[in-house]
């Protein structure tokens, strides 16, 4: 599944938990990669991810709990 993060709503984003999320929900990002990704997202550019079909809802309730916004792609 493709989801397209939109914008992060948070006051005050928390960088590296978004990072985390990003590598642990994503199939073919490292820590690095999460990170230059989680700065685009915060500075208000929309990051395409590819996620496992099997994680969905877990995924998009990880992407909420971090004000998140998001669209589902494919």
């Amino acid at each position: 599944m493709k989801i397209n993060l939109l914008s992060c709503d948070a006051q005050r984003p928390d960088k590296k938990a978004i990072a985390k999320c990003i590598a642990e929900i994503s199939l073919n990002i490292n820590a690095s990669l999460a990170h230059e990704l989680t700065d685009i997202l915060v500075e208000g550019d929309a990051v395409d991810i590819q996620v496992g079909d099997k994680n969905s809802g877990s995924t998009l309730r990880a992407l909420r709990k971090l004000d998140i916004d998001y669209e589902i792609i494919e």
